[in-house]
């Protein structure tokens, strides 16, 4: 993830008084209201999708819907650049909330009114609001500069952030959608199965001989994949996956 940098594009800056932002309500009636305002009032989070992602002839991954271990609710995507972050984020232990273009801002450019709807919006821990838009190249456009540096100061006029997601490294990428097929709270495990994993992974020792101390690896290994996508056990993704890597428990803070 990184910030928008505004530093390399000359873009006008709208003035963030006169930014709009429109969003659905509850009801399902659509409201346009004062950026400046809503960004501190408005529980953003927990809107729909303004618009759902269109459906594109050619694309490999057709839009569809993510379920959240981080909300318990179901997150839009449009492609395979926003599900790829959307998993990401979903794991990330400083978001506490995630929704899909559940806004878009409004403003007046040189060339008349400019609208954007970032792809994502999220909620930090620390209670800030972060839009986001993802791209799987390493280099923006021209266009694409100019806009992050619009929305990038819109956003910091309100005391939000704005990031542009891209390019995930391919090894990280592969272990954390392994270990997403174990992210639902059913592969808990239970209490007794967690204590006994925090014992044998103590101190760091190899995948599999842990697992074998504990018990049948039918049952162990669902939920070893579960503690290490929510953080409770932790390993170096950056590595390839394998029977022998080391595998240690998180120390709570």
């Amino acid at each position: 993830m990184q910030e928008a940098g505004w530093g390399e594009a000359r873009a006008r800056r709208p003035e963030v008084e006169s930014v709009d932002v429109l969003f659905q309500a509850a009801g399902g009636a659509t409201e346009c209201s004062r950026w400046s305002s809503a960004a501190a009032e408005v529980v953003f989070e927990n809107c729909p999708p303004l618009r759902p992602f269109p459906v594109r002839k050619g694309k490999r991954l057709a839009p569809g819907w993510w379920w959240s271990a981080t909300t318990g609710r179901l997150v839009h995507y449009g492609s395979a650049a926003i599900r790829l972050h959307v998993m990401l984020l979903d794991r990330d232990p400083r978001v506490s909330g995630l929704a899909a273009r559940p806004l878009e801002l409004r403003w007046h450019g040189p060339r008349g009114v400019r609208a954007h709807a970032p792809q994502l919006m999220l909620r930090l821990a620390d209670g800030q609001g972060v839009l986001a838009d993802c791209t799987g190249r390493g280099e923006l456009s021209r266009h694409q500069r100019s806009l992050a540096a619009v929305v990038g100061e819109i956003c910091t006029a309100a005391g939000w952030r704005y990031w542009v997601l891209g390019p995930v490294d391919p090894i990280y990428r592969r272990n954390v959608t392994w270990l997403a097929g174990y992210r639902h709270p059913r592969h808990h495990g239970g209490q007794l199965l967690g204590a006994a994993l925090r014992e044998a992974f103590s101190e760091p020792a190899p995948l599999w001989e842990g697992v074998r101390r504990i018990g049948d690896p039918l049952v162990v290994l669902p939920a070893l994949f579960h503690a290490l996508w929510a953080g409770r056990l932790a390993a170096d993704l950056g590595a390839a996956m394998h029977e022998r890597m080391p595998v240690w428990a998180q120390v709570a803070e």
